[in-house]
């Protein structure tokens, strides 16, 4: 692999993590909720869910699983439950901002958890995964190599990503001072996961 076909991929890949999706949310929804250590919590749980796609595509069940419709449309309606079901606990979500009860509430293993299943249960992140490694591997060279130099980027890329958008959220948290403003945040992330989770659910399978 050259360092112009990784440059190309490398400006591929941050384009991608930069659109708003559902780890972005989630990470600007915990960072607000939880802090900036709740937030990575919750992105480390969320690289975790990254990196068992890019396993799987790595030892060809991406290609698999792209191919199966039975699978996609499984895991699809369940990431778009989960997804729901995440916004209407944040809609319901009222308050101040106290970080330290909520944090007590909801312990960043938990966030952890969260985190991780809003990646595993997002079948597009994996069927996309699947149709964008093969146009930047080499078929003469090493693949493993090629793979992992992909993977690496895909996640160090997506880290940088979501730790901007958390630093960001962190700032957002020092303007709230009253429940008032923290219940329309709420009310706005809440509507948010929603509306992913909605767009998931009428996603369709890569032919």
């Amino acid at each position: 692999m050259t360092i112009e076909w990784w440059l190309t991929y490398l400006l591929t890949t941050s384009i991608l993590s930069l659109s708003p999706g559902s780890g972005a949310i989630n990470t600007m929804s915990t960072g607000i909720s939880h802090g900036y250590r709740g937030a990575i919590a919750s992105i480390s749980g969320l690289q975790v869910g990254l990196a068992a796609h890019i396993v799987l595509v790595g030892i060809g069940l991406g290609a698999l699983f792209s191919q199966s419709l039975m699978a996609f449309e499984i895991l699809k309606w369940a990431g778009a439950a989960y997804l729901v079901w995440l916004g209407i606990q944040q809609w319901r979500s009222r308050g101040g901002l106290d970080l330290q009860t909520v944090a007590k509430a909801m312990p960043r293993r938990r966030l952890f958890k969260r985190a991780v299943l809003v990646n595993l249960t997002n079948p597009k992140s994996i069927v996309f995964l699947a149709a964008l490694f093969p146009q930047f591997i080499i078929p003469h060279q090493p693949q493993a190599v090629q793979y992992l130099v992909l993977g690496t980027t895909t996640v160090v890329v997506d880290i940088l990503v979501m730790t901007g958008y958390a630093t960001l959220a962190t700032h957002i948290a020092g303007w709230i001072k009253g429940p008032k403003q923290m219940t329309l945040l709420n009310r706005i992330f809440g509507g948010m996961f929603m509306a992913v989770g909605a767009l998931l659910a009428s996603a369709r399978r890569i032919a």
